[in-house]
């Protein structure tokens, strides 16, 4: 496959994936700002929302200050943030028309009529009126997506560099999403000696809809079959491989995806994504909350970011004639 052909897969899957998980960032801000809070504890959720998607700066150059209309305009629909959900759903119909002989019918028509109907959503008013239910749209769209391409594509390089996008932005995402409600409802104080005491002054509510969320809060319950606890919450998340979302689920898929378009310049690439995936995998939580939540997603996130710039590297990148 031409090197080309494989970035605009990669980028669309990645852009999609994109939009789906600023939706949900958006949701479960949205809907935890409608709980019994100070004014400063909601603020700070939308201030660490900018932070962890890392638009603090840009963010700060048209806004003077942070409130939560401005943060969600923001990030849905201003086409100078390159990570807002109309950024990212135009960037994906544009990569799928670059590639448009490389896709089935179905894989193209989803993709083109997400584009044109978020925007007559948009200039309907839609978002205004009901900003759950338009986040909710916005990742039904995501799920057709994935759905209609793993339903009608050829297994074939195609789709495996759609897949390894896919789970590597999944897996960014995750991260930032834990990384940015953990510290907002522990008042920046990760789990350490005293995490029993932080446990029992986390409110119930909150930790639901982060599991709300990721689409997790079923699969808790399935699995846990108890309470809410904040420790439970991040070994779902980080350490399940049955858990769709989880950062060794995403991992375990980008590697299988990986090793099947594997070359002979990529072996480097491959033994990094092989072992974050073994961390994950034997990994247990109390040893990562004993050392930091904050500073293992950290690590993880600059991983991730580097297994990005390695496959770029290794397959993306139009070789020198």
């Amino acid at each position: 496959m031409l090197s080309r052909t494989a970035d605009h897969l990669f980028w669309m899957a990645r852009y999609m994936e994109r939009a789906e998980n600023t939706a949900r960032m958006l949701d479960v801000n949205y809907q935890t700002s409608l709980l019994p809070q100070s004014t400063d504890m909601a603020l700070q959720g939308w201030s660490g929302l900018l932070s962890i998607s890392e638009l603090t700066w840009g963010f700060s150059k048209k806004y003077k200050e942070v409130s939560p209309r401005s943060v969600m305009d923001f990030m849905v629909r201003d086409e100078t943030n390159s990570s807002s959900i109309v950024a990212c759903l135009r960037a994906a119909r544009e990569n799928a028309r670059a590639v448009r002989g490389a896709l089935t019918t179905e894989v193209w028509e989803t993709q083109n009529q997400t584009w044109l109907e978020f925007n007559r959503m948009l200039k309907g008013g839609a978002f205004e009126r009901d900003p759950a239910s338009f986040f909710e749209w916005v990742k039904f769209r995501s799920h057709l997506s994935r759905g209609v391409t793993v339903g009608t594509m050829l297994q074939d390089e195609a789709l495996y560099f759609l897949r390894i996008g896919t789970f590597l932005e999944r897996a960014d995402n995750t991260a930032r999403l834990l990384d940015v409600k953990f510290q907002a409802l522990n008042g920046g104080d990760y789990f350490g000696p005293d995490a029993s005491k932080l446990q029992e002054e986390v409110d119930f509510y909150h930790w639901s809809a982060i599991l709300r969320s990721v689409s997790g809060f079923e699969i808790y319950r399935k699995v846990y079959r108890n309470v809410i606890h904040p420790e439970k919450v991040a070994e779902l998340l980080i350490l399940r491989p049955d858990m769709p979302r989880s950062l060794a689920a995403c991992m375990n898929e980008a590697v299988a995806n990986l090793a099947l378009v594997a070359n002979q310049q990529s072996s480097e690439t491959l033994r990094r994504a092989g072992r974050l995936k073994s961390d994950l995998r034997y990994g247990r939580i109390d040893e990562i909350l004993a050392t930091g939540l904050h500073a293992y997603l950290t690590q993880f996130l600059d991983r991730v970011n580097d297994l990005g710039v390695g496959i770029s590297r290794d397959f993306l990148v139009p070789m020198a004639a």
